[in-house]
């Protein structure tokens, strides 16, 4: 007869409450007979039917020992492998060759080794890929006696692996379509080719930052009445579609204004009125904007160009004696923000021998790797560019601005857009 705590008889904590299986309190009678049942495996069955597939093998590589659950996998009996079937064959042709050159001489060097990926061959022919891992075990005397080996079942996580490939090649599909229209479209905004003007050499050059996303810069040169012609270079706040529709717009609307009245302010007020009327909501968009206009000047073959300028940086005019300067235009503002934008205005001669650079401000931000990753190119180091390069040619100069975009490498994180203008020197005197 049981008592309780203080010796007395009771219905406290009986004698039949010490017989439950350790740890597991005031548990069911069901989750009792579960740890019961749990407790009585065997280490045979756990070895037998275990998740994964166990095999040992002599030193070398004979099967010895190998549980049912691998045998299922394979399709195999036990006698048809143990004691005259080796590891390695078992695997496939560069599973094999994979297992004598860097497997079994790791195994041997580590004494162990494990995630390795492989391929055994079932008894019908099929693959099962796997996962291996390989201990050697030692005597009491340290010396190698056999080779015990796991093998996980890497079918779900193969099928995953080929689905993750091809979702990944899917995607630079994707994107290298997107490259495509991105640089088609990107075509679209520029001239096919720059027009060629009487007494005049010009290039252009557009350095592409990203083929991921449409860049903002443009420029374009066309002939205007009475022997005059336009010019312009500018640059769109922002990238991809929606820039490229500002972009589109201001090209188209800069040409057609200057057509109907080529004075550079009205060239670029007019495009400040259509911008800040179309953008003028949640998404303003605007642009800097410089705009040219070009008359032949004296019988020596100069230029006139009065320049116009809306928030863009200032060019540079390197002259036929070898210095260099910027051509400012003080006081411009952004083209699209306020409705009367003020634009401000400059007058220059090209004399034979000099050259007009315009250039967005994707030149001149650029990080350098000479400076360090946080400074920028900048105007100064522009001009000294500039004036070393200075006297030159618009070709000279645009393959000088490719050069130097190259050295930046991946420092150049915003498109960049260059033309050139120059009035070449008299054959006599170049010959000189």
């Amino acid at each position: 007869m049981c008592k309780t705590d203080n010796g007395e008889h009771g219905n406290g904590r009986g004698c039949g409450d010490g017989d439950h299986e350790p740890g597991l309190g005031s548990g069911s009678a069901e989750e009792r007979a579960q740890f019961s049942a749990l407790l009585e495996d065997s280490a045979e069955d756990l070895y037998e039917h275990a998740p994964c597939g166990y095999l040992s093998t002599l030193l070398d590589g004979r099967i010895a020992k190998v549980n049912a659950t691998l045998l299922d996998w394979l399709g195999y009996e036990r006698g048809d492998l143990v004691g005259s079937r080796h590891f390695s064959d078992l695997l496939t042709v560069g599973g094999r060759l994979y297992h004598e050159t860097h497997f079994a001489p790791l195994l041997r060097m580590q004494g162990e080794i494990s995630g390795i990926a492989l391929e055994l061959k079932a008894a019908d022919g099929t693959r099962l890929p796997v996962l291996v891992t390989s201990v050697v075990k030692t005597g009491s005397d340290g010396q190698p006696l056999l080779i015990r080996t796991t093998v996980f079942d890497a079918r779900d996580r193969r099928a995953y692996e080929k689905e993750l490939l091809r979702a990944r090649q899917e995607a630079e599909r994707e994107r290298e379509r997107l490259q495509r229209l991105n640089a088609t479209l990107q075509q679209t905004l520029l001239p096919p080719t720059l027009a060629s003007v009487p007494g005049l050499n010009v290039a252009a050059h557009y350095h592409i930052a990203s083929t991921d996303e449409v860049g903002g810069d443009f420029y374009d040169l066309f002939p205007l009445g009475s022997g005059a012609w336009g010019l312009f270079l500018g640059d769109v706040c922002g990238k991809g579609a929606a820039a490229a529709a500002v972009t589109s717009l201001a090209r188209y609307t800069l040409r057609a204004a200057a057509v109907y009245d080529p004075d550079p302010v009205a060239v670029l007020k007019n495009l400040n009125t259509v911008l800040n009327h179309e953008y003028n909501g949640t998404d303003p968009r605007f642009c800097t904007v410089i705009f040219g206009l070009m008359t032949p000047e004296g019988d020596d073959g100069g230029f006139r160009v009065t320049l116009a300028g809306g928030g863009h940086p200032s060019s540079v005019l390197m002259r036929a004696d070898g210095t260099a300067d910027y051509v400012p235009t003080p006081g411009g503002q952004l083209i699209g923000v306020l409705p009367n934008a003020h634009i401000a205005t400059t007058t220059i001669r090209l004399e034979p021998g000099d050259t007009l650079l315009l250039h967005t401000d994707g030149l001149t931000e650029a990080h350098t790797a000479s400076t360090g990753a946080n400074d920028r190119y900048g105007d100064e180091a522009l001009l000294h560019f500039a004036r070393e390069l200075a006297p030159t040619t618009a070709a000279d100069t645009v393959a000088a601005i490719r050069d130097l975009l190259d050295t930046f490498g991946t420092g150049v994180d915003d498109d960049t857009a260059v033309l050139a203008i120059n009035v070449p020197r008299p054959t006599s005197e170049e010959q000189q």
